[in-house]
């Protein structure tokens, strides 16, 4: 997937018009990866997308670094939803599931484009898919203590897998785990209603990712994000084909 979604920044901080919308097939789920922290001009192209409401939240945010990536993480959405569907960033509306899953409002959707958004630090991942529900998650991998967290929210099995691994593999191993099983309760929409250690999913590094039980009916993917992180996809039935893309600055 080439990254000529860049070409939509301007020079003026305004935002991106509406262009044709971009091709992406049922049973396809798009994969972009983008840097939170672009050039100054592309922070206020982006800062130019966003809601009143949008803008007010970063307003509140305290740390300069936190309002610039809320603000480009949130234009961004706009910029890319905007090219699928033919439509200006600043026109979409959204709206929210009980547990928070954002989903694009009726008003400014086709019904069929479905969405999902993660980030950590400076990087993010935006997966979109048609007629699929969707979920995405990407984890920067961290050497504190982490097996506390395994013994009160993996599954038994899952627990015994990560006791297996080498211990310079283990890190690696608790992360996989931890972004499969955030993607699966995303893709649901149904966050923390729904117990971590009732589905169980493999996170040995080097073997493709896998839902092993508690999860019938839907797709699980490994996805490629830089060293140092682990980032998983599940989709809703049956997942054809897979195609990241990064957002060049």
């Amino acid at each position: 997937m080439q990254s000529s979604m860049s070409t939509l920044f301007a020079a003026s901080p305004r935002a991106p018009d509406a262009v044709p919308p971009t091709a992406l097939e049922t049973g396809t789920v798009h994969v972009w990866s983008a840097s939170l922290d672009p050039p100054p001009s592309q922070v206020r192209t982006l800062e130019a997308c966003l809601s009143s409401t949008e803008r007010e939240r970063a307003r509140r945010l305290r740390f300069d670094r936190d309002r610039q990536r809320y603000v480009v993480r949130r234009g961004l959405l706009r910029v890319i939803l905007g090219r699928y569907l033919g439509a200006a960033p600043e026109e979409l509306e959204f709206q929210y599931g009980d547990c928070g899953k954002p989903e694009l409002d009726p008003s400014t959707s086709d019904g069929s484009l479905r969405f999902n958004l993660s980030y950590t630090y400076d990087l993010a991942l935006y997966a979109v898919a048609r007629g699929q529900e969707l979920g995405v998650d990407v984890e920067r991998i961290r050497d504190k203590s982490y097996l506390g967290l395994a013994t009160r929210y993996f599954s038994a099995a899952e627990r015994a897998e990560l006791r297996g691994l080498p211990v310079e593999s283990r890190a690696q191993g608790f992360f996989n785990g931890w972004s499969r099983k955030e993607s699966y309760v995303k893709a649901l929409g149904t966050g923390l209603v729904t117990r971590l250690d009732s589905f169980t999913v493999n996170l040995t590094p080097g073997e493709p990712a896998r839902l092993l039980s508690g999860a019938p009916g839907w797709s699980l993917a490994g996805l490629d994000v830089p060293a140092g992180h682990a980032a998983a996809l599940t989709v809703g039935g049956t997942c054809e084909c897979i195609v990241q893309g990064g957002w060049s600055s």
